[in-house]
């Protein structure tokens, strides 16, 4: 990177955005220190014009910023910067600082949703009622769900194809969790291929 401290008493913004949920998190600015502090740590680190001194974000609060990747813009004047959380980005404890919360993609909060239902071992639960059954059941009901998905592809019934679309989707999603792999494991092995074309 070439970047060109000039335009800003020798600092440039950086957006963080989350790696997972593409969810923008905050914006802050970095020196030339700032930067190289945060690409040898991996770990975000900023110039704070109040403090008037280096900041870790997460320093006090134990709320880091892992590094995934780091971006410069056409004008190398500003950086995006992709990060794994380690909680809370903002003050007031949302996850962004733009005043929203939870704004990761449904999929990864059912997935949480999953993973939370199985923890809790409630035996009221479907889902800890296949899983209590074991990975050779959870298995089978997802090509239960595929078969019938199939079927209903061949019909008319828009509402009856998406509803076991969605019932695929669940159990896919559960036998990655009971496998112990995530939505984000398939979505690398993806993005690595797409990347080889």
């Amino acid at each position: 990177m070439n970047l060109d401290f000039s335009k800003n008493n020798g600092l440039i913004p950086v957006i963080i955005q989350d790696n997972k949920s593409q969810q923008v998190l905050m914006l802050g600015y970095m020196n030339e220190e700032a930067l190289q502090k945060t690409q040898e740590e991996n770990t975000v680190t900023f110039f704070s014009r109040s403090k008037n001194r280096l900041w870790t974000k997460g320093e006090s609060s134990g709320n880091f910023l892992e590094v995934i990747s780091i971006y410069e813009d056409c004008d190398q004047d500003t950086l995006l910067i992709t990060v794994k959380p380690t909680g809370p980005t903002c003050h007031k404890g949302t996850n962004s600082c733009f005043g929203t919360n939870d704004e990761s993609p449904f999929l990864y909060q059912l997935e949480n949703i999953l993973k939370n239902r199985i923890l809790s071992n409630d035996t009221n639960s479907y889902t800890v009622s296949l899983v209590q059954k074991g990975i050779n059941k959870v298995a089978q009901k997802v090509g239960e769900e595929a078969i019938e998905l199939v079927i209903e592809a061949k019909d008319n019934n828009d509402s009856l194809f998406l509803n076991e679309a969605a019932d695929l989707m669940y159990h896919y999603l559960l036998l990655l969790q009971v496998k112990g792999f995530s939505l984000q494991n398939v979505e690398t092995i993806l993005k690595d291929r797409n990347s080889v074309k």
